[in-house]
């Protein structure tokens, strides 16, 4: 059935380009008024956290008993007795274009956000001419060491998410808290959708209270305060504001280590909202920087998992990172305490989600890492390990337990977190074009609506110093689509992978020679998608300066984009 509807509809699904959904944000009075109970959220974004770091997912796909597991998750097993769990949830190959997508409701590639950067000149910060059909803060370049041949050069990618600053020339997006008129909206942690410190594209512009935070990729887990505090132009001394905008550390909590401190943070803010009887309901984004490198735990936790005996367990034997997602699960745990202690955890609904699948020591050049298996790859591939991920769900009047086996992925946290907040989710969809869909009737009975989403579409216009899972070499530029249980990888070299993800979720079997009419018109779905929704700068363009001859893969480059 599915192969027939996709030759039907192969060149359907019209939506806007970026520089048509990034118009000014529909703030509608009536989109956003509470349709029910106005429910308190917190939102839990953990960084790299891989789909067989927590015990309870490890016991899933690996059948291994907590006791058998090197690392150790009792309170994100507890959160797992408590909600919900989704053994299909989706986000991005990297994090940058996940919290683009959370924040937006819409796919990243819309977006332009298609990678996640350290510190990148943009035209912004380097007060450059914005060429015709570009944005301010697209990067100038991005691109790793690599020393094949590579037959597609990089496309480019923005860096910070519209909101309505002076050289985003009218672009705006309706950003999650802003979606939440009646909430008090805070932001703890990682943001790095900020163009690298631009002023008026930080948590305070797109409608949160910025309690503690830092507008990059990683950070130091000890002595980070410096570097947050951090509003020196010397980085980008041409820059066309008054200082740099890349962060503030907060009010001091006494706390040494960055995960701690972090929680320090969310426990005081929550005690706040506890003794304030008649204020708002509030939404509190935590968004973790554990477990992304650099890889630094605590000593006496890092001490214990050196000396455990079930190190090496589902190939997890890395101490340190043992370490750092104790320390995460250990603040997921504090949060929950707090809310029991307080009295509002009846009505608070916590999600917990990865923001890309963990970093695999198979296909990294330093071997550092997490293990995904048994699922084919890790962070930057568009394989399951390094897209499938965690999501967890406690909500507030949930009904229902235990696993959720539907596909879902992170575009449907805003509608899902706007719904269970109390407003009109489905009306802010239509009016703002998200692409996702609210996730509550599948997690509890009581709420209005179906999950009826059937489609979902990946791009990554980049080559990467990991390597392919496939052939061991730096891979190459990738989309990807997923309809139904059919999910098809276009490897930009030339190459089509299809799996039916039902039978098949390790990626075993591709099925792309055995079927090629199903392959071929799912390759022209995603194509379409492209077409419509992804700027051209934002896909990979042919390398004048290939040689062929010089092609380490033994698969010689084919281009299928003609």
């Amino acid at each position: 059935m599915l192969k027939s509807n996709l030759l039907r509809t192969a060149t359907c699904l019209a939506l806007l380009p970026f520089l048509c959904t990034c118009g000014p944000a529909q703030n509608s009075t009536e989109a956003n008024e509470p349709t029910g109970q106005k429910t308190n959220i917190v939102f839990i974004l953990a960084d790299d956290f891989g789909i067989t770091d927590a015990q309870g997912y490890a016991a899933r796909f690996t059948n291994s008993k907590p006791t058998e597991t090197f690392y150790e998750t009792p309170n994100l097993n507890r959160l797992m007795a408590e909600g919900v769990s989704f053994s299909q949830a989706y986000a991005t190959q990297l994090c940058s274009p996940t919290r683009a997508g959370i924040l937006s409701g819409k796919y990243a590639p819309r977006l332009g956000f298609m990678t996640a950067m350290p510190l990148r000149e943009t035209y912004y910060n380097q007060a450059l001419p914005v060429p015709e059909g570009y944005y301010a803060h697209d990067v100038l370049d991005h691109r790793d060491n690599i020393e094949t041949e590579r037959a597609w050069d990089n496309g480019t990618s923005n860096s910070a998410l519209p909101a309505n600053a002076p050289e985003d020339e009218g672009r705006d997006i309706l950003s999650l808290a802003e979606a939440l008129p009646d909430h008090q909206s805070a932001f703890i942690g990682k943001w790095h959708i900020g163009g690298f410190g631009a002023a008026g594209h930080q948590p305070a512009d797109q409608g949160f209270e910025p309690l503690a935070w830092f507008d990059a990729g990683g950070s130091a887990y000890y002595n980070w305060r410096r570097g947050w505090n951090n509003k020196s132009k010397t980085r980008y001394p041409e820059i066309p504001q008054s200082e740099w905008a890349i962060g503030d550390a907060g009010d001091s909590t006494g706390q040494n280590y960055l995960t701690d401190d972090l929680t320090q943070q969310a426990i005081n803010y929550l005690e706040e909202r506890a003794a304030d009887k008649n204020g708002k309901p509030f939404f509190l984004y935590f968004s973790h920087f554990a477990v992304h490198s650099p890889y630094q735990g605590i000593k006496e936790e890092t001490e214990y998992f050196s000396g455990k005996a079930n190190r090496g367990n589902n190939g997890h034997n890395d101490p340190v990172y043992a370490s750092m997602l104790k320390g995460l699960d250990r603040s997921v745990g504090a949060i929950m305490d707090q809310l029991k202690r307080s009295g509002l955890d009846q009505n608070t609904t916590i999600i917990f989600m990865s923001d890309n699948g963990g970093i695999d020591r198979k296909i990294t050049p330093k071997g550092d890492g997490t293990d995904n298996a048994p699922f084919l790859g890790g962070k930057a591939c568009l394989t399951e390990g390094g897209i499938r991920v965690p999501l967890i769900i406690r909500a507030a009047g949930q009904t229902n337990s235990g696993w959720i086996e539907q596909a879902v992925d992170y575009t449907d946290i805003y509608p899902t977190i706007v719904a269970a907040a109390g407003y009109n989710a489905r009306r802010i969809i239509e009016q703002e074009d998200l692409d996702g869909q609210s996730l509550l009737p599948l997690v509890t009975n009581t709420h209005d609506g179906t999950y009826d989403k059937n489609e979902r579409y990946w791009h990554y216009p980049f080559n990467v110093i990991y390597n392919s899972p496939y052939d061991g070499y730096a891979l190459t530029p990738h989309s990807a689509v997923r309809i139904g249980d059919d999910k098809l990888i276009f490897d930009w070299h030339g190459r089509l992978h299809l799996y039916d993800i039902a039978k098949d979720p390790y990626e075993k079997n591709d099925l792309a020679t055995a079927d090629p009419e199903l392959t071929e018109a799912l390759f022209a779905k995603l194509m379409n998608w492209l077409e419509e929704n992804v700027d051209r700068r934002y896909w990979p363009v042919l390398n004048p300066d290939y040689k062929p001859e010089l092609e380490v893969r033994e698969v010689p480059f084919q281009n299928l984009v003609k």
